[in-house]
Order: structure tokens, then C-alpha cells, then sequence
């Protein structure tokens, strides 16, 4: 018997978003968007969301080679891959890990545009 073979579907394109690195919390009050800089960001590039079997895929990649710049898999939502930003509905917070299992904490905003 031929064993079942798991798909990856696209779920959404957003071709124009903008990465920041922040620092760790202080403490579990929550993030907040007025405590980053928001004028320059760390990284712009698309962001593909995705989906296999039961896990959601947020992809950040280069627009033009598609490159992976960073990934953060989502079990289950909410969680711990994906937090919300206690003062803005336009930003989030994504925990990533690196080829060395190191965690890091992005902040990704999309512009306003793409929302309407």
C-alpha cells in the first residue's frame, strides 16, 4: 500500500512586508508597537504563509530570489509562534528558530495598504 503523501498549500501572499528585530521583554506585560523604531526596518521582503497536514508555515523570504530568510511554524494558534501586539492591531510578533535552535523574536508589520 502506498504511503500518503502530505502537500504543502499556499494560504496567503503578502509580497511587501517589512522585519524588525526587538529585544527580549522585560517583563510579561505584553509588546508593545510604541516602544520599537519603526522607521527602519531590519529586513523587507514577502511573507508566505502555508500550510502542511496540520501545521501553518509563516515564511519570510527575499522578493526576488524567494530565498528563506526566516520561518516560524505554527501548531496552533494562539501560541507561542505567533503573539499579538498589545497597542496595534497591524503588528505581530513571530518566535523563529535558527540552524543552532537559538530562539529570536521578529517583529513583522505589514503596511497599511494591504489590510484595506
Amino acid at each position: 500500500m502506498a504511503s500518503e503523501v502530505e502537500y504543502e498549500s499556499i494560504l496567503c501572499v503578502k509580497p511587501d512586508v517589512n522585519v524588525y528585530r526587538i529585544p527580549p521583554r522585560a517583563s510579561n506585560r505584553g509588546y508593545r508597537a510604541a516602544d520599537w523604531k519603526l522607521d527602519t526596518p531590519d529586513w523587507t521582503g514577502r511573507m508566505r504563509i502555508t500550510a502542511k497536514g496540520k501545521v501553518a508555515y509563516i515564511k519570510l523570504e527575499d522578493k526576488v530570489s524567494g530565498e528563506l530568510f526566516a520561518q516560524a511554524p505554527v501548531e496552533e494558534f494562539p501560541g507561542i509562534a505567533v503573539e499579538t501586539v498589545s497597542d496595534s492591531s497591524r503588528y505581530f510578533v513571530l518566535r523563529i528558530q535558527d540552524d543552532n535552535e537559538h530562539l529570536k523574536n521578529l517583529k513583522n508589520i505589514f503596511p497599511l495598504s494591504t489590510f484595506y
